[in-house]
C-alpha cells in the first residue's frame, strides 16, 4: 500500500512542479526534468500500480 501511495504522490508533484516551470521543466539542464522521468518510471517498478489496487482490494475484501 506504501509502494502504491508514494509512487503516485511522487507522480503527482513531479508533474504539477513540471508544469509550474513550463517549457523549461522540460531541458535537461533543470532537476525537475530528471525527476518528472524518474517520477513517470515508479509506477511500474516493483509491480505496477495497477497491480497492486488489486491486491489492496483482495486483502480488504478477504478480511470482511
Amino acid at each position: 500500500m506504501a509502494k502504491y501511495w508514494a509512487s503516485d504522490l511522487q507522480n503527482s508533484v513531479a508533474t504539477r512542479c513540471l508544469q509550474l516551470h513550463g517549457g523549461w521543466g522540460y531541458m535537461w539542464e533543470y532537476p525537475i526534468a530528471k525527476a518528472f522521468v524518474d517520477s513517470r518510471i515508479q509506477p511500474i517498478y516493483g509491480g505496477t500500480n495497477e497491480i497492486m489496487k488489486e491486491l489492496i482490494a483482495r486483502s480488504i475484501v478477504s478480511q470482511k
